[in-house]
């Protein structure tokens, strides 16, 4: 478990991030369309997976944007925004926020994605949604670089983040 805050508060999540170096566990998300998507779809690419608490945040708005930005410049890397938030609001979100390069993925369906990397946030108002975390992984789904944002109301490092995707 791991703790975090939101301005001073403090919370637990569910464990901790996958670790550098191991395999990062599979998942099973939705996406706008209400498909199921799974990390095996992306097999040799490179991947980005924002992990915020919800797309309806300021912070969380400033993210998704700061790495669409990347995944419009590298096209070898994949680029998911996983939240708690419906398809339908991310959908909503990516479309008048000109996001076009992220993957937005829903937790709708199940809550195990949040509970295999250890994001999510276990006791206080925000139970049942995510820390903030960055979590890039190779093509072989090998994890490069592992961040849990201890302030939820902070930005992620995106300087190491990019820099492990290159």
């Amino acid at each position: 478990m791991a703790k975090i805050t939101l301005k001073g508060s403090p919370f637990t999540t569910s464990g901790d991030l996958p670790k550098v170096g191991t395999k990062a566990p599979g998942f099973r998300l939705v996406n706008s369309s209400l498909e199921d998507v799974s990390l095996d779809q992306f097999k040799g690419k490179k991947k980005i997976i924002s992990i915020v608490p919800s797309l309806d945040t300021p912070v969380c708005a400033t993210s998704t944007k700061r790495f669409d930005e990347h995944a419009a410049k590298d096209k070898n890397v994949v680029v998911f925004v996983v939240s708690a938030d419906l398809p339908f609001a991310q959908g909503r979100f990516c479309s008048t926020e000109h996001t076009p390069n992220v993957i937005a993925l829903s937790m709708m369906r199940d809550r195990h994605f949040a509970r295999d990397y250890g994001v999510l946030i276990q006791d206080g108002p925000l139970a049942g949604i995510t820390a903030r975390a960055v979590v890039v992984l190779d093509g072989d789904d090998k994890v490069l670089h592992a961040e849990l944002v201890p302030e939820i109301a902070q930005e992620p490092n995106y300087i190491a983040a990019i820099a492990a995707a290159k």
